[in-house]
Formats: structure tokens, C-alpha cells, sequence
């Protein structure tokens, strides 16, 4: 399935789970759409088994659960291992999200939580010995999420 094969039902499911998935219940998506809460379930199902919907994610401050630094590691891989190595690179203890950037050099972004410095270098450390080349480490201060509003339609601010 594509975003041509969404239709406004489909589109309006992904912002509100986007946007706040824990409270979306399918009897609130389906009175907003005029359709019944089975439809509302059988569509998320739908999306779900078709890979749309990959997972649900909770967002964690992780400062206030006691971790000092969020930080983004980037990295260099060879092209042809890039795949590979990310996928390594996600089990490394520390790494909570690995994104492949399409073309150059700075291939990986990696997000790490660390406790402290030492837990930092241990996990830059870990990276380096599968292969990558750790070329700067960002010390995140914030970092803000917003549904795509590309999938509210007219419903947006509702």
C-alpha cells in the first residue's frame, strides 16, 4: 500500500494515533469520521499488517527519569554495510534509535541515552568496533514531536 491507496479515513487513524495514541480510542476516531468503531478497528489492523503502522512508542524524558545526556552520535559506514551496521548498531546497550541517511559520508545518526561520560565513551567505543566511524557526538538539550500533518485533511484542530 502507498499514500495513494489511503483514503481519508486511513489518512485521519494515522494523525490521531500520531498525535496521541495512548487516548485515541476507535469510538472517537469513528464518531469524528461518521463510521462505526469496528470499521475504525479493522482499518488500524489493516494498516497495521500492511507496515504502515510499524509500532507504538512512548516518549520518555529521559533526564527527568534520571539520565543525564540524549545525545546524537553520527557516523560514517560503508554504503554497502550501512543496513547491516545499523541494525548492530541498535542492539549496542545505550542506543535507543538509529536513522540511515540516503547518500555521503555521515551516514548514521545515532541516538544514545547515556548515564554519564564514561557511559557515553563506553557506547561511542561500542559503535566504533563494529565498524563505524564516529565522526561528532550532538548533545541533544530538546527535542519536540508532531504528528504529519500531511494526514489531518479537514479534520485538523478537532
Amino acid at each position: 500500500m502507498t499514500l495513494k491507496g489511503l483514503d481519508e479515513l486511513d489518512r485521519h487513524i494515522l494523525y490521531t494515533l500520531q498525535a496521541d495514541a495512548r487516548h485515541a480510542s476507535s469510538k472517537e476516531i469513528a464518531e469524528r469520521m461518521d463510521v462505526s468503531p469496528s470499521t475504525v478497528r479493522k482499518r488500524i489492523q489493516r494498516l497495521e499488517d500492511e507496515g504502515i503502522i510499524s509500532g507504538y512508542h512512548a516518549e520518555v524524558d529521559f533526564e527527568r527519569a534520571g539520565y543525564q545526556l540524549l545525545v546524537q552520535i553520527v557516523c560514517t559506514a560503508p554504503i554497502t554495510d550501512r543496513e547491516r551496521l545499523a541494525d548492530r548498531a541498535i542492539e549496542v546497550p545505550g542506543v535507543v534509535s538509529v536513522r540511515e541517511i540516503a547518500v555521503g559520508e555521515e551516514n548514521l545518526l545515532v541516538s544514545v541515552v547515556a548515564a554519564d561520560n564514561d557511559d557515553l565513551t563506553r557506547i561511542a567505543s561500542d559503535l566504533s568496533e563494529l565498524g563505524l566511524a564516529v565522526s561528532d557526538e550532538q548533545l541533544i538539550r530538546g527535542e519536540r514531536f508532531a504528528p504529519y500533518r500531511g494526514f489531518a485533511g479537514d479534520t485538523e484542530g478537532e
